[in-house]
């Protein structure tokens, strides 16, 4: 009769294991010998994994380059800007042929015999018929052809622009952006789609120059001193080894022991916990705990137990020592206090 109750009990209290909700859990190690789903098997050394598409987010720093650049018609001209004048049927010893800038008073000047004429805020067809009208004083039927060679007035895009924290890029005269969560071609397609309202059908490059957003984290345990955190930007093929080379190798108050604790990624329900044999990556060469790290993983380096009692016993008996050493100071300080007056015969019976 006993039997089905010990029974009822183990079942309730395997149930209320499975209910207790999400909890890490290891693979590398499985105590039931259950092969795990290949879906599943954390990527190692010789079996990396690509990362998804990345997604640009604050701070990372972005290299945008406008491969066209051509303004939304009808385009004003304006100061500084350079146009190419062509002009047929003019003076023998004055041809018209060359590159005009215009100058800080919106004129060009046409050379002594033509004179200067102001086109700043006209367009280009507005352009060719006032420096025709223009010519006609000297000329008899002059033909002129112009067109936009340089756009001084124009604000430089290309560069290099870090992401701010609401997740934008000021493109300064042309405003700001939002590409945070985009990947780059997404990117691409929102930065487009913004500079359409000032350019004509523009082409735009993404790329990401510094990946500052993606990181892992190495914990180094202190030895009851207190934990350390570094924080390594990420980019896709590091493994526990190349962690560890952050750091120079092991420390001398770190144990061997080593984990990988990884929070839930890539749709998995749980937390994943992956313990590493270092001394079989280090000294056997082996790939199989020498995991691919992905981003937010936590590369936790146990203290040495040995290192951490003898701190601990040093911080216990600081506080004595420290006491026994103004006590000791205390008695030598009398002491010798006691010896100069012996020296000089106070309290001898033979004082002053």
């Amino acid at each position: 009769m006993k039997k089905p109750i010990w029974s009822s009990l183990l079942l309730l209290l395997a149930v209320q294991v499975l209910l207790t909700g999400c909890r890490p859990f290891d693979y590398y190690d499985d105590p039931l010998g259950k092969p795990v789903a290949p879906e599943m098997e954390p990527p190692r050394e010789k079996s990396m994994v690509s990362l998804p598409a990345y997604r640009i987010e604050p701070p990372d720093v972005v290299s945008i380059e406008l491969l066209k650049i051509v303004p939304k018609p009808p385009y004003y001209l304006q100061t500084l800007d350079i146009v190419f004048l062509r002009v047929l049927g003019t003076l023998y010893d004055q041809p018209i042929e060359n590159y005009y800038a215009i100058s800080a008073e919106g004129t060009i000047d046409l050379g002594p015999g033509y004179g200067a004429l102001r086109i700043e805020g006209l367009t280009i067809d507005q352009a060719r018929d006032a420096i025709r009208n223009h010519l006609l004083k000297v000329l008899r039927a002059p033909e002129v052809s112009i067109s936009l060679a340089q756009m001084s007035a124009m604000q430089p895009i290309n560069g290099n622009y870090q992401v701010g924290p609401d997740g934008t890029v000021n493109l300064r005269y042309y405003g700001s952006v939002n590409i945070a969560g985009m990947t780059l071609m997404e990117a691409k397609y929102a930065l487009e789609d913004h500079l359409s309202h000032y350019l004509n059908s523009p082409m735009v490059s993404i790329d990401v120059v510094a990946y500052n957003s993606k990181n892992y984290y190495i914990i180094t345990q202190g030895a009851g001193n207190g934990d350390s955190v570094r924080k390594i930007p990420i980019t896709g093929n590091e493994t526990v080894l190349d962690a560890i080379s952050q750091l120079g190798g092991m420390s001398s108050i770190s144990s061997q022991e080593i984990w990988i604790a990884r929070p839930a990624f890539g749709g998995y329900a749980c937390e994943q916990r992956l313990p590493v044999d270092w001394e079989a990556i280090s000294g056997g060469g082996s790939t199989a705990t020498n995991y691919q790290l992905m981003p937010n993983d936590r590369v936790f380096i146990v203290q040495d137990n040995f290192t951490t009692t003898s701190n601990w016993i040093n911080r216990v008996m600081s506080p004595f020592e420290r006491a026994a050493g103004v006590l000791s100071f205390g008695a030598s300080t009398a002491r010798n206090i006691r010896n100069m007056d012996s020296d000089y015969g106070y309290g001898s019976g033979y004082g002053y």
